[in-house]
């Protein structure tokens, strides 16, 4: 079935029948939870069943039941009362048993959605039992459970009274960081992609240390995707490429999905360690900029583009332009990222700046318009801190970068039109006076390409004559 069918409209008939201010049956809802024991239950061998008596598939009338459980579950009175009989028991037994692939994902599903609620997450996480065999569905096979699984793992990630509880229970785990690995890796299912992603993103923000152990980690484990149970020996996983080669399947189709691979990127960069494994993987870090060289300069923020698609994309403009400053900063003596090949990154990086300014002319009348409204004021303000992070980053990777040019790299921008006086007018508005030194390097190599250009930017910047 592709999608959940409606919980059931009728209310309840008896008095004293409903489920809190609800008007579902609670002996329905009990009965349901009956069946789903007979279900795993080996005495009781139905048609579609392995020769062990296992049920391997549901029948359409227990399916539509339990999706309607799994519907009506978000609602707080159901899932207390679902809590108050032993449901993740039950559940656990159905991981525990169950050949059904619909099953499980439908099981892990409505724990998800009972764990929305405070309490009962508490409850859920606290329980160390639950907690192995939940991870253990990280190495299933089955993509629907997996996403279930991992929408269940960043609910309760979430939730800062039991975050702590998961990182470590994950972090004493090895074989999460091998599943997540195999799923980063080989998967196609944007949606799961996208809903891992936001997982390790969470792990890494909450506990650097876990970050650490997984940045270092490479080693070969035998416990794996499995189909029967038995263990599997992985392959040799690193974090960075099947962090790149996630983010390949969900560049197209899913925007929110780069950002979140990308700022996993940018949490790997506040650590030395992180930096050290991008730029001394095999390819010593090629793969890693030519991506990201790839989005900054062909796909975001186009010169086709109205300014105000800066807001849009500020926050993964920021993690992949953090990214590459890093790399450049540690790595300048790799052929990548040689200037000569780099002038249109030194364009893209000026298109930014000038479309911020776009941006900033456009949020000054804003504020004027709104100014008799405070929550439209904490808006604009929380955008103007995001657009200030993005600046902060582009002035500089933009500083480090004309600190490099030579004056064929320059001559080269000029030709191509990444150089001229507007851009460059533009660069030094905003890079002066913190980097005041990287823009007078880049004036006295200018000066060799085009005394002229040179000559007109001095006027605009007396500050820059003064100096020389």
């Amino acid at each position: 079935m592709d999608r959940n069918p409606s919980p059931p409209s009728s209310e309840a008939e008896e008095e004293g029948d409903a489920v809190g201010n609800t008007v579902y049956s609670k002996h329905w809802l009990f009965s349901i939870l009956t069946r789903l024991i007979e279900v795993i239950s080996p005495e009781k061998t139905e048609p579609a069943a392995d020769p062990e008596g296992v049920q391997t598939e549901l029948d359409e009338e227990m399916e539509n039941d339990i999706c309607k459980v799994w519907d009506m579950s978000m609602d707080e009175d159901v899932a207390l009362f679902l809590q108050e009989f032993n449901a993740p028991d039950i559940f656990m037994g159905v991981f525990a048993k169950s050949k059904c692939p619909r099953l499980t994902e439908i099981c892990v599903g409505i724990l998800g959605n009972m764990a929305c609620f405070q309490d009962i997450c508490m409850s859920i996480s606290k329980d160390e039992s639950l907690g192995q065999v939940l991870l253990q569905r990280l190495c299933d096979s089955d993509s629907p459970t997996l996403l279930e699984t991992s929408r269940l793992l960043l609910t309760c990630l979430s939730q800062p009274e039991v975050a702590n509880v998961w990182v470590e229970r994950i972090r004493e785990n090895p074989s999460v960081y091998d599943c997540v690995c195999f799923i980063m890796s080989s998967s196609t299912n944007v949606e799961l992609l996208v809903k891992v992603g936001e997982v390790v993103d969470k792990l890494f923000d909450l506990d650097e240390e876990l970050m650490l152990n997984w940045i270092k980690n490479g080693t070969c484990r035998s416990v794996g995707p499995s189909v029967d149970d038995s263990p599997e020996e992985l392959p040799d996983f690193k974090i960075v490429p099947c962090i790149l080669e996630a983010a390949k399947q969900v560049r197209s189709d899913n925007p929110e999905g780069l950002d979140v691979y990308m700022h996993i990127l940018q949490l790997l960069t506040t650590v030395d360690e992180g930096i050290q494994a991008i730029v001394h993987a095999p390819d010593g870090g090629k793969e890693t900029w030519t991506l990201l060289y790839d989005l900054a300069c062909h796909e975001l923020c186009q010169p086709d583009d109205p300014p105000i698609i800066v807001q849009e994309q500020k926050t993964v403009l920021a993690s992949i332009l953090s990214v590459l400053s890093a790399m450049f900063a540690s790595q300048t003596e790799q052929e990548y990222t040689k200037m000569r090949k780099n002038m249109p990154l030194i364009g893209s990086l000026i298109r930014i700046l000038q479309y911020m300014e776009g941006c900033g002319k456009r949020s000054v009348d804003k504020s004027k318009e709104s100014e008799e409204q405070e929550t439209g004021k904490a808006d604009l303000n929380e955008e103007d801190f995001h657009l200030k992070i993005l600046k902060d980053i582009c002035c500089e990777l933009l500083s480090n970068m004309l600190q490099e040019l030579t004056k064929e790299n320059t001559l080269e921008g000029l030709h191509q039109g990444h150089l001229n006086e507007q851009t460059c007018s533009c660069a030094f508005q905003n890079l002066l006076p913190l980097y005041f030194t990287s823009v007078e390097s880049f004036l006295e190599v200018l000066r060799e390409a085009d005394q002229t250009l040179a000559d007109n930017l001095e006027k605009r910047f007396p500050s820059l004559k003064v100096h020389t």
